[in-house]
């Protein structure tokens, strides 16, 4: 489809997804007039889909009249990340033009630090009481429909608003009419707490296959869900995250990498280059230092590429691993030592393998003696950038850093160091100078 024009029943027909994506790529004035054109709930939904910054765009081009009626049309959790990206100015004037309700809930929603599973909650789910009946109960569903994320599942509170249980649409429709709630229902449901991180959200949702996680503040009164839909949107920022990170440019690389200036690209990326440019010439100092064998020994060069590669590889296979298995909660700090006697007689099997591969090499290229420093070399690398690729994130998460940032490039440049420094160890020992 052109991206320059929308045609009026191309926008009364795609769905908000699709839309929203070709408004991502029209000036904000002509996504504006579109949006303004759309009944209001749909209107509402579609503007959610936008990007952020089109989404800031397009609310400072309407008048606050307009963007207050669709802010209010706007689900809970949407509603409060809009409310947090718009300059104080725009919150200001929108905050005057809201209602006193979604005015107070935007402002309770967005008091919540961001990362946290209350960041990303919404308020509007479905209550009922344990005493109350099944055909009772459905009837109080079908009466707060309209206003809720989702009646799939109701959550039961007690007049403090503590969480007593849970129980699906499909289990009151299908119990007898007069049967209480309290018979129904699902006791101690899993839940989260409101300033637990949202990647926990994310994992409960995921772990016991929910629609919706429970959020709990610290005075136990249940504030909010995260719903599968946020979950996943969760889930997928984390792991956008950790890609970023194991490629050396930092979290938070850029929303949209069609929209990335070059100064951005540049800005993320150039510092740890950098950095690593700097670590790499302890490599080039290491190579320095055993001038005279490998003067005397030129074959050793035609197998450096090969070994402090493996070095490498071996090292961010184990360091993707550890922060996957990390970042889903499998291992834990305690875990450290029982996943380190393991690592070593993995990597040791993997470097005997791979040291009997090259030693053939080494035979035919340099004789016996360079096929032994070689093989030995293989196996030495292969085990330390092994258990420098596991021990690194365990490291990094006991000192409070995110796991991730154990990135491949830096977990290479340790292995190119290690691997230049073992390699022309082992040869001054056994090759003559």
């Amino acid at each position: 489809m052109n991206t320059t024009t929308l045609p009026p029943e191309a926008a009364a027909t795609l769905h908000p997804v699709d839309l929203a994506a070709l408004l991502d790529l029209r000036p904000a004035e002509m996504a504006l007039a579109v949006l303004s054109g759309l009944p209001l709930a749909r209107r509402a939904e579609t503007f959610g889909y936008l990007a952020p910054e089109t989404q800031i765009t397009v609310a400072a081009l309407a008048p606050p009249r307009a963007l207050a009626e669709l802010v209010t049309a706007m689900d809970a959790d949407e509603r409060a990340d809009l409310w947090a990206r718009l300059p104080d100015a725009a919150r200001e004037s929108l905050g005057r033009a809201l209602a006193a309700t979604e005015r107070e809930d935007i402002r309770t929603l967005s008091a919540y630090p961001s990362g946290t599973a209350g960041a990303v909650m919404t308020s509007e789910y479905a209550v009922l009481r344990p005493a109350m009946t099944a055909r009772t109960a459905i009837e109080a569903l079908r009466g707060q429909a309209a206003s809720k994320e989702t009646i799939q599942v109701a959550y039961v509170l007690s007049p403090q608003r503590r969480l007593i249980g849970t129980v699906s649409l499909e289990e009151l429709v299908l119990a007898l009419a007069d049967r209480p709630v309290a018979e129904i229902m699902r006791t101690d449901p899993p839940f989260v707490r409101a300033d637990e991180p949202a990647e926990q959200a994310a994992r409960v949702v995921a772990r016991y296959d929910l629609p919706a996680v429970p959020v709990i503040n610290r005075e136990d009164a249940m504030v909010g869900i995260v719903t599968a839909d946020d979950a996943m949107d969760v889930a997928q920022a984390e792991a956008t995250e950790d890609f970023e990170k194991a490629g050396g440019t930092g979290a938070g690389l850029v929303a949209d990498l069609r929209r990335a200036g070059i100064a951005v690209l540049y800005r993320k990326r150039a510092g740890w280059l950098v950095a690593l440019v700097f670590a790499n010439i302890l490599s080039g100092a290491g190579i320095a230092a055993f001038e005279d064998t490998i003067a005397a020994n030129l074959v050793l060069i035609f197998f450096l590429p090969l070994l402090i590669a493996s070095a490498g590889n071996a090292g961010s296979q184990a360091a993707t691993l550890t922060v996957r298995a990390l970042a889903t909660g499998q291992v834990g700090l305690s875990d450290w030592s029982r996943m380190l006697g393991r690592e070593v007689l993995v990597a040791l099997a993997l470097g005997l393998t791979m040291a009997a591969a090259v030693a053939g090499i080494g035979l035919w290229r340099g004789g016996p003696e360079v096929a032994l420093v070689v093989a030995l070399t293989m196996v030495l690398v292969v085990v330390a950038g092994s258990l420098v690729g596991m021990s690194l994130p365990f490291l990094l998460d006991r000192m409070k850093m995110d796991p991730a940032s154990a990135s491949a490039p830096l977990v290479t440049s340790i292995a190119d160091v290690t691997g230049v420094l073992v390699y022309f160890g082992i040869a001054a020992a056994i090759l003559p100078s």
